[in-house]
């Protein structure tokens, strides 16, 4: 997605996140080595909580947003979770995990160039 779409102004921006049966147990070079062997071309910040007392303040804000809102309250339920945020900065749609990817890419196809970033 990040290839198909960059060049028309999408960004993903990645945070892993070990909350979840601790999938990412691994420090930020370990997390990047992995992701490498898959051609992972985008933005990868540090390791991050979601969920919690100690969740990211931009996770937060994230799940707060109208459009940001859980199906079954707003924690982030599995790794994953996407949120597709305009240039504007608003919250246009959150995807959980098991969501269709091409949902997503119709979602681009029909609102590309107005819209810009992915956060997962």
């Amino acid at each position: 997605m990040h290839a198909k779409y960059a060049e028309r102004g999408l960004s993903i921006l990645a945070f892993p996140s070990n909350q979840f049966g601790n999938q990412e147990p691994g420090n930020e070079t370990q997390i990047k080595q992995f992701a490498d062997k898959f051609q992972a071309r985008f933005d990868m910040f540090s390791k991050i909580e979601v969920n919690g007392e100690n969740a990211h303040p931009l996770w937060k804000w994230l799940k707060e947003q109208p459009n940001g809102k859980g199906l079954f309250g707003n924690s982030i339920k599995w790794n994953f979770t996407k949120f597709l945020i305009n240039r504007e900065g608003q919250v246009v749609k959150r995807y959980g995990p098991l969501d269709d990817p091409s949902v997503r890419t119709k979602s681009l196809v029909i609102l590309t160039p107005k819209f810009c970033a992915v956060v997962q």
